[in-house]
């Protein structure tokens, strides 16, 4: 963990903590674009995950981009109160999630990375119900080798792999093939085999 000096109002040197972590931003209705674009234009990391989707306008049908998850995007920064006050001034922001400045409600970087990977790949993703409990399961191949979630029945020899974003209670799902799919903590690859109730998970309503 790096640290910066800065000068307090006493004159004396103050400590400030310069890890970056990431932090949920909520906007207004419509406004994750323009809260992203701003942030991004004073240079701040800002995550804003997508999902395509099929819209029909005047007879036409194309494919749209959404926010994965309405009225909320990322921030990835150290987060101290000149940081804070700029922020926090972007039109569009209602807020940060958290308490106040210094008690700010972040989130883990594996959460992050794996919507990110998740965004990355060509795959189908759409929104699932909120699963928090359920056989925590690993993926060992393909362009999600290593992704860890919670598996739920899909179809025979394919499942969905279901990733949440705990702090949102939020989550969204990927399709992904039964015969490259183990138990989280296992080193046993499994030949193809048709998937039962018991071998899934529990959804959490």
């Amino acid at each position: 963990m790096f640290q910066t000096g800065c000068f307090d109002s006493e004159g004396g040197e103050a400590l400030v903590d310069d890890k970056r972590d990431w932090f949920v931003m909520w906007t207004q209705s419509h406004c994750e674009r323009l809260v992203h674009d701003q942030l991004v234009a004073g240079g701040f990391e800002v995550f804003l995950p997508t999902i395509r989707t099929w819209s029909q306008q005047r007879g036409a049908r194309r494919a749209i981009s959404l926010p994965m998850f309405p009225g909320y995007l990322f921030l990835h920064h150290a987060m101290d109160k000149r940081s804070y006050v700029d922020v926090v001034k972007t039109r569009g922001l209602v807020r940060i999630l958290g308490e106040s400045w210094d008690r700010l409600a972040s989130i883990p970087d594996a959460e992050v990375d794996a919507i990110r990977r998740i965004v990355e790949t060509d795959l189908p993703i759409f929104p699932h119900p909120y699963l928090r409990e359920g056989q925590q399961v690993r993926i060992t191949d393909g362009p999600l080798r290593g992704l860890e979630g919670v598996l739920v029945q899909s179809k025979p020899r394919r499942g969905l792999l279901v990733v949440s974003i705990d702090l949102l209670r939020r989550s969204v799902a990927v399709e992904v093939d039964g015969t490259q799919v183990v138990p989280v903590g296992s080193t046993w690859h499994p030949p193809a085999l048709a998937w039962s109730g018991a071998a899934l998970a529990a959804q959490h309503p």
